[in-house]
């Protein structure tokens, strides 16, 4: 078996963004707020470090401030190390490297860092999968079949407009990839990629070379599709619960998902739990006339309204006679007297001021911009 000390374990910060336009137009897809108190890319790096993995590095391409905020030194993952540890690895990490189109040229970019890091396999991850996966049998099943390159996928039905956004991988019954679309104009059931992905350390090296030689920059088409013949892809199966990010609806149904009892424990299980930034806040307070259902509320709001059926992150404020149902309220945003908030995300800081009223709907839930006043 594998030892998990030898793996070295990247992120990509910045993938995907351009699903959650909303929402990345200033940070990172890896620092998009989730669940009352976390970020998307909370799920992936607890779930190395819960494997074992001691050695991560973030690839970050832009708006990479509030995630390095976020991380700092990695402590709450117990990544502050002398050895290994948590690596930050911004653009223009090295000559001729820059701002990359697809995640070979990513890789490119941190050729160095990936080669002194001196692990025997590298595990890549995105931010965009809402998932407690333990990676040690990932790698297990990579290092037994002597697999080129393994990917991991979930199995689920999906309606055109969502597999337009995804990576679909056929595999038989020996867990051989022998098919990859990307982005298919297919509905149905379908096994969709969950970008995770495990090589040898040396194999990967050898596909950045030839990738820049070649100006390639697209795994999945210039290596999953092209290549495909010629490496020993196989598939893993990851069968508990996942919700892939690929929209602004995905999103909140993923959001609404961790009011479910038996999601929540799953995803925030006790015995892997979901690290996050500590903040040294007070417990939520709820006033006397106030009522709380069926929601998520995190530490240091102030409840005096109704809330119902809703996520509400740190710091929120929903006053006298407001009204919140089925959304998501972010960090110290205020829903103030009488104001009336459903079917909607407000970003961080946002008021919503006295007696106005927001309504969306549950497909098309209304998004109020980071810092803003209605």
């Amino acid at each position: 078996m594998a030892s998990m000390s030898n793996v070295l374990g990247l992120i990509f910060a910045n993938m995907h963004e351009q699903v959650l336009p909303e929402l990345t137009k200033s940070r990172a897809m890896a620092s998009v707020p989730f669940g009352s108190k976390y970020r998307l890319i909370d799920f992936p790096l607890s779930g190395m470090v819960n494997s074992g993995i001691t050695q991560v590095g973030i690839i970050t391409k832009q708006n990479y401030y509030s995630l390095m905020n976020h991380l700092g030194m990695g402590s709450e993952w117990d990544l502050a190390r002398k050895t290994g540890g948590l690596h930050i690895l911004p653009p223009y990490g090295r000559e001729g490297a820059g701002i990359y189109r697809g995640r070979l040229e990513a890789l490119a970019g941190a050729a160095e860092f990936i080669h002194e890091s001196n692990a025997e396999y590298v595990l890549l991850a995105d931010s965009n999968v809402i998932a407690n996966i333990d990676m040690k049998p990932i790698v297990d099943f990579h290092e037994k079949n002597e697999a080129d390159i393994t990917c991991v996928y979930g199995r689920g039905t999906y309606p055109e407009e969502r597999a337009l956004a995804q990576t679909v991988l056929y595999v038989d019954a020996n867990n051989v990839v022998y098919d990859v679309l990307a982005r298919p104009a297919i509905s149905g059931e379908m096994n969709v990629a969950l970008n995770i992905y495990v090589m040898k350390r040396k194999f990967l090296e050898s596909l950045i070379r030839e990738s820049e030689c070649r100006s390639l920059y697209s795994f999945e088409t210039d290596i999953l599709q092209h290549k495909l013949r010629d490496y020993k892809v196989l598939g893993y199966k990851y069968e508990k619960y996942f919700e892939i990010i690929d929209s602004m609806k995905t999103y909140y149904k993923a959001t609404m998902d961790m009011k479910n009892r038996d999601i929540c424990r799953e995803v925030f299980s006790l015995d892997t739990p979901i690290y996050t930034k500590v903040r040294d806040v007070a417990p939520a307070k709820y006033g006397i006339d106030c009522s709380v259902k069926s929601s998520l509320i995190a530490d240091g709001c102030i409840i005096e309204g109704i809330v119902e059926n809703s996520v509400l992150f740190r710091g929120v404020k929903v006053a006298k006679g407001a009204v919140v149902k089925n959304s998501i309220v972010m960090q110290d945003a205020v829903i103030d007297e009488n104001a009336s908030f459903t079917d909607a995300i407000a970003d961080k800081d946002v008021t919503i001021s006295k007696d106005r009223s927001i309504t969306g709907s549950a497909n098309f839930p209304v998004y109020i911009s980071k810092g803003a006043v209605v």
